[in-house]
């Protein structure tokens, strides 16, 4: 067996951490599969790499079939090895699975102002309290990404006369050379950060940061804390099951995303906003908006 974890350590740096973990994980997939089917992984034939796309098709997303097949993809670019997933034969069997698996990507439930201001109004009064509201308002205002609002460092928020703050977002998915984009939030966000600042201190150079026993620590927070802070926050607010299940850590962005549109911004002014690229990905943000055309 070729050493491809090895050279996976050559993509360190060039791609997100979370792009990584994801591609080491489908490689593994792949070679106990292969082992298992008594296949040879590296190289791997056209038919190898069609039967294992189908096996895979009942059991997941075809957006989870299309990220393994790009794994697979770029383990033999690695490994410098003749690459079978551009045969014909491979593009044919990902669009019979794509048109077997018709359905509606699904949506995170949109975090809209309505719902932020139930969220707010139900943190404690504490240190953790004082965090959350900030997350929450900030990610609201910017439509982060989760991954996007952890990474903030408190040198990326710059204080305004009018209380408000501007905002460098340099860590993003869609932007993994660190470009930025800027963003701005309401005086009320400014408010909340501060607070949560002035108890947190300077010696701390990420925005954000964990709280042990009743010390903040100079250390980054997990990206699921954003999710578990906004499903905490739905449930303690007394949310139904149903609707605590489908927020996410993406309802943030999604519900300032509809919120913009409810207020009349157009989709240009929207996709500046939260730093989208594709319209396609935004339209499926919107579609939920509660939006009457007619007026």
């Amino acid at each position: 067996m070729l050493d491809w974890r090895g050279e996976f350590k050559r993509l360190e740096g060039a791609y997100a951490p979370s792009t990584l973990h994801s591609y080491h994980s489908d490689v593994e997939i792949f070679v106990r599969w292969c082992a298992d089917a008594r296949h040879e992984a590296f190289p791997a034939s056209v038919a190898t790499v069609c039967a294992f796309l189908e096996a895979q098709a009942p059991l997941h997303a075809a957006s989870t079939v299309r990220r393994r097949l790009y794994a697979v993809r770029k383990v033999h670019r690695l490994l410098r090895l003749p690459d079978p997933t551009w045969d014909e034969d491979i593009n044919l069997t990902f669009r019979r699975i794509r048109r077997a698996k018709l359905g509606r990507p699904r949506q995170a439930k949109g975090m809209t102002r309505d719902y932020l201001e139930k969220f707010l109004a139900v943190q404690p009064q504490d240190p953790w309290g004082l965090r959350n509201r900030a997350m929450l308002s900030l990610g609201y205002d910017l439509l982060t990404r989760r991954s996007e609002l952890v990474a903030l460092r408190t040198d990326e928020i710059e204080w305004r006369a009018d209380g408000t703050l501007r905002v460098l977002i340099r860590r993003s998915k869609a932007d993994p050379f660190g470009l930025g984009r800027v963003a701005f939030t309401s005086a009320g966000t400014g408010r909340f950060v501060a607070d949560w600042l002035a108890w947190r201190g300077d010696a701390i150079c990420l925005l954000f940061c964990p709280i042990y026993q009743g010390k903040a620590l100079n250390r980054t927070l997990s990206a699921t804390t954003v999710k578990r802070l906004i499903k905490t926050a739905a449930k303690s607010a007394g949310l139904d099951a149903a609707d605590i299940a489908d927020f996410s850590g993406h309802s943030m962005r999604v519900g300032a995303a509809q919120d913009l549109l409810k207020a009349g911004h157009g989709t240009a002014a929207i996709m500046r906003a939260g730093g989208w690229k594709s319209l396609n990905v935004l339209t499926r943000y919107l579609e939920n908006a509660e939006y009457n055309v007619w007026g």
